[in-house]
């Protein structure tokens, strides 16, 4: 009983109130081999089978009905002392930024600690992490590099990671443009756009300088802004290969002449992590990162797979 985490047991909450590992490895944004893998561990550590699985079904077995409600109660206790330990230290709103995502349930994560204020100015990665540095931000959701760590004195927590992607004309696949349909690209045979505005994409163009001298993709400068946006797919359009497609460009609908291509050999990754300052101890910005980060695994997110590709100095990256 040592062993048993409170992560773990939201975890067998999560799994006994949708009854489906799927669901449950989505709501608590993990991957489902790693929530099977906890849950097997609460099971080990607890000396008690907690689920009846087979290919069709999950159902509670009596032991696990039996402490479902008081694994509720311990939760709820967990975050009562939150709270209280919160409203103890008289901290302030957490001021958080970000570059362009959040986690869709950031509120109900960060509920418990501690009140958390977006930031109303959207700006690059970083801009965000240099503001966290003098003090204008908390907290801030951006790409950082261990250079950028140590110039500004910050530390940074894993929070999520984005697979990147490449989009080519539909006529260069000859198949159809939706996102199954077109076959997978070698990195190597992508085109990388980099921006003359230095004060826009400083840290785009830095991961994409050195994506191409890694992986032999062929680097394009502009002079337009158009890493992502409208004119972004003009660029696709004009160039011969796939071009692959920023972090701000992930959701972006595309036109119906593009197609989404698949990146592998290796597959890229750009990570998302929350960045503060190495001298921060308020309770309140210190437990928002646990809140955000906590149950957060790079092997959930793929990025330490061995055909996973990082910038050398990412502070998620795998030593080489």
């Amino acid at each position: 009983m040592a062993g048993v985490e409170l992560r773990q047991l939201r975890y067998f909450v999560a799994v006994a109130e949708e009854l489906n590992f799927g669901r449950a490895a989505a709501r608590l944004l993990i991957a489902g081999p790693s929530l099977s893998q906890q849950i097997k561990a609460l099971e080990r550590d607890l000396g008690v089978r907690l689920f009846d699985r087979d290919r069709r079904s999950v159902s509670l077995t009596p032991a696990g009905a039996d402490l479902l409600p008081h694994s509720r109660a311990l939760l709820e206790r967990a975050d009562d002392l939150r709270g209280r330990a919160r409203r103890l230290s008289g901290s302030q709103p957490v001021r958080l930024g970000y570059v362009n995502w959040l986690p869709a349930d950031l509120t109900r994560r960060t509920a418990a600690v501690a009140q958390v204020h977006v930031d109303a100015w959207v700006a690059p990665s970083h801009t965000q992490a240099a503001r966290v540095a003098d003090g204008s931000l908390d907290l801030a959701v951006c790409w950082v590099r261990n250079e950028d760590l140590k110039r500004h004195g910050l530390r940074a927590r894993l929070l999520g990671a984005d697979r990147l992607y490449a989009v080519a004309r539909s006529t260069d696949t000859g198949e159809p443009s939706t996102a199954t349909a077109a076959p997978a690209v070698s990195v190597g045979d992508t085109d990388v756009l980099i921006d003359d505005d230095v004060t826009s994409w400083a840290s785009w163009n830095a991961y994409a300088e050195e994506l191409t001298r890694a992986t032999g993709a062929r680097a394009v400068r502009i002079s337009d802004g158009a890493v992502t946006g409208p004119a972004f797919f003009d660029h696709v359009r004009r160039c011969s290969r796939p071009v692959l497609n920023s972090p701000k460009g992930q959701t972006t609908l595309l036109p119906p002449d593009l197609v989404r291509r698949e990146v592998v050999a290796p597959k890229v990754y750009w990570t998302w992590s929350v960045v503060r300052r190495e001298s921060e101890e308020r309770a309140g910005v210190l437990g928002v990162v646990d809140a955000l980060c906590d149950g957060v695994g790079a092997d959930g997110l793929g990025i330490h797979a061995p055909d996973a590709w990082l910038p050398a100095d990412d502070p998620h990256a795998l030593p080489r």
